[in-house]
């Protein structure tokens, strides 16, 4: 209820209220399961519901209903256990409406009326990747990111999806090299490479997550709240610099449930401009010879070969480097990695190095005021 009514993120919402319970392990895990897999296929669910609800439903009443349909549908819980499970924790004046509906459900056939509410998914958001990646690829995608994530955990104990450990390789730093990451929280990439890394965040707070994994990790990483627009170093001081962009997010939106509904088409528009922004911004920062990685975990055109054409008019001093192999395919001059190619997060890269010097001065870090 919380996350629809009061648009709270899942991860919070669901998180706070397990700390105050006192479920076990295993009884954690079934309502972690239910609560991300009713926000993450409200769509579907809400078709499966519909076709036998004779009235309109409210939200309590149809979030009820959810939670039986997905233990019926998506679980194979069996209908019995199900169905009693749900009529049992509802209200007395809905108890006849849920028993009758989730029994029809369990029972009936299912025709999808579209990908769209089969995937559980806005129409506009199918019809974009569809778009962009083309309808094999973008469906396949999609499925993939209703399946709960695979947990990933580094030798260092640092709980971080593949793709992303793969973007912080690609930086290809260097023991002793300055690298600055200029949109860094949490922290995940910075703290995975190994050299000299000054971390920013516009956010104090989100910087403060920075460094508090840095801390725990024992990594070398300077963290600074800045915005990365506008950033606080002196020209030609840097190595290397990751652009790991602020973008829509529509790579990883298996492990965000509720991203899907949150997203709208307007903002990929919005933030294509952002990112822009910082990479202009970024790129006055690196020494001649220097690298600058761009990622985004999304997978829109805007966001990944937009950037990349616009790019190459307006910064033909940047040449593109070999992009990662693997997984990874090409992608305009970079690469792209689809959920369903190893079942990691979706995300863009794109490498590119300083041919010739983008501007003058002392190329000394300085450390901001």
């Amino acid at each position: 209820m919380r996350i629809e009514e009061q648009d709270a993120y899942a991860n919070l919402a669901l998180g706070a209220i397990l700390e105050r319970s006192k479920l076990d392990a295993r009884d954690r895990g079934f309502v972690t399961e239910l609560v991300y897999g009713v926000t993450r296929m409200r769509r579907a669910l809400d078709f499966l519901v519909d076709r036998f609800a004779l009235r309109p439903l409210d939200i309590p009443t149809r979030n009820l209903l959810r939670l039986g349909a997905y233990q019926l549908h998506y679980l194979r819980v069996p209908a019995h256990a199900a169905v009693s499970a749900t009529v049992a924790i509802a209200p007395g004046k809905t108890r006849g409406l849920a028993n009758a509906i989730l029994r029809r459900v369990a029972e009936a056939p299912v025709t999808w009326p579209d990908d769209a509410t089969r995937l559980s998914y806005p129409d506009w958001l199918v019809d974009r990747l569809v778009n962009d990646l083309g309808a094999d690829d973008a469906l396949a995608a999609l499925a993939v990111m209703d399946e709960p994530p695979e947990v990933t955990e580094r030798p260092d104990g640092y709980v971080q999806d593949l793709a992303s450990q793969w973007v912080a390789e690609a930086v290809g730093a260097q023991p002793g090299e300055r690298v600055a990451d200029v949109c860094a929280a949490p922290g995940g990439k910075a703290t995975a490479m190994d050299a000299f890394v000054v971390a920013s965040d516009l956010s104090p707070v989100r910087a403060g997550l920075v460094g508090a994994n840095a801390e725990r990790l024992g990594r070398p990483v300077r963290v600074v709240a800045a915005d990365a627009r506008r950033p606080p170093y002196r020209p030609g001081s840097f190595d290397r610099v990751l652009v790991d962009a602020p973008c829509s997010g529509l790579g990883v939106l298996r492990r965000r449930p509720d991203a899907r509904w949150r997203v709208d088409g307007a903002a990929i528009d919005r933030l294509a401009t952002l990112q822009k922004e910082i990479v202009e911004a970024a790129i006055p920062l690196l020494r001649p010879g220097g690298t600058l990685v761009y990622s985004v975990c999304t997978l829109t055109e805007a966001e990944t070969l937009g950037l990349d054409r616009w790019l190459e008019v307006e910064h033909p001093e940047l040449v593109a480097l070999p992009p990662p192999e693997g997984p990874w395919r090409p992608h305009g001059r970079g690469a792209l990695l689809l959920p369903q190619a190893a079942g990691t997060d979706g995300m863009a890269v794109l490498r590119l190095v300083v041919y010739s010097p983008v501007t003058t001065g002392s190329s000394e870090w300085q450390s901001p005021s």
